[in-house]
């Protein structure tokens, strides 16, 4: 039996698992014009759906990840109210179901969706309505996905700890872990111990945005310094690894400790071009980490910004670095191993789901 065509149609037919998506970052351009109205918002850029995806999709391709930032203003505003962020999670879950995610991540940070009166408890708990709305109808559809909640704590601000006790206080109905994010210039992880103590002290998971716009000393201090499990991004690794004659890499001690203790990198290859974390994705160290045998997984990171999914990531990849199934089902599994659930969960995941559909293509 020959493989299945590697190609968009059959990838959105493959098993996917996701860990970096941002919530704000992933609206439909339709509902940001709904909800703008809905909610008095009248700054948006355009007027019609078509022109304002076109916006967000130029306007995150600065090169710059304060300005790839800046396009949150449009999304975060009209997500102020319950049945904004209801609505918003709801749609997240049914569009990466229709993607064939079987298990996604997704992030957002509380303390941003404050402004018409609602408490952090009242922002969370509306979310994760949202995101069982969502799986509920997916599956009504016979599309079946697993959604954890990410809490994101603005690491310029000086919430962190507050969130990480809010991430605690919903971990048993539907957050799994906790993350600091934002520009990382000047706003190092380690001023945010106090929140990854926390979690540490509640056997809670955590990641860190690190590595994307800001180089090694992010990647030292959120892992030796804060104890990440994960690395959002962490592209700058490659700053720590030397390719000599025969492409022979050399790593060095940080680098190498990543690579030993099994740490999950995030990586966004289109985002991290938009934001000018690599040159090019022809340029981006995906390829590289993934032949040294990081534990390197695929993500979208903004959906909207990047006018991309999972499927889209995957066929970028395996279009510029000529990857088949097999690796395709590698990244897969790298994911789902490094989930912020049960292991029970993610073995029987990886078992039932991501090997048996990935069998069905290769062939």
């Amino acid at each position: 039996m020959s493989p299945a065509p590697l190609d968009l149609p059959t990838v959105r037919t493959a098993p996917k698992a996701l860990l970096h998506d941002h919530l704000d970052g992933g609206l439909r351009p339709a509902t940001v014009l709904e909800l703008a109205r809905e909610c008095g918002y009248d700054r948006l850029p355009a007027d019609n759906a078509d022109d304002l995806a076109a916006w967000f999709a130029d306007a995150a391709s600065s090169g710059s990840l304060e300005r790839y930032l800046e396009t949150f203003e449009h999304t975060v505003a009209v997500m102020q109210t319950p049945e904004g962020l209801a609505r918003v999670a709801r749609e997240c879950a049914l569009d990466l179901a229709a993607d064939t995610v079987v298990y996604a991540e997704v992030r957002f940070a509380p303390e941003q969706h404050l402004e018409r009166g609602l408490s952090l408890d009242e922002v969370v708990h509306h979310t994760l309505l949202g995101f069982e709305e969502g799986v509920a109808l997916a599956a009504d559809r016979g599309q079946q996905i697993r959604i954890g909640c990410l809490l994101t704590a603005m690491r310029h601000a000086a919430r962190s700890l507050e969130i990480a006790e809010l991430a605690v206080r919903f971990r048993d109905r539907g957050v799994v872990g906790f993350d600091i994010a934002g520009a990382e210039a000047g706003h190092p992880p380690s001023r945010h111990l106090d929140a990854f103590e926390h979690m540490r002290a509640n056997n809670a998971h955590f990641t860190i945005h690190a590595g994307e716009a800001f180089g090694l000393p992010s990647i030292h201090e959120a892992i030796a310094f804060c104890g990440a499990d994960r690395l959002g991004h962490g592209v700058r690794i490659t700053d720590d690894i030397t390719v000599g004659k025969a492409d022979r890499a050399e790593l060095g001690r940080l680098a190498d400790y990543v690579r030993d203790k099994r740490i999950p990198l995030e990586l966004c290859p289109s985002s991290n071009v938009q934001t000018g974390a690599v040159a090019s994705l022809e340029k981006h160290p995906f390829d590289l980490l993934a032949r040294l045998r990081f534990r390197v997984t695929v993500n979208t990171d903004n959906r909207l910004m990047s006018a991309t999914s999972m499927s889209e990531e995957m066929v970028k990849l395996a279009t510029t670095f000529g990857y088949g199934w097999s690796d395709l089902e590698r990244f897969t599994i790298n994911a789902m191993k490094s989930a912020f659930i049960p292991f029970p969960d993610r073995l029987r995941l990886i078992d039932e789901v991501v090997k048996p559909g990935y069998a069905v293509l290769i062939g």
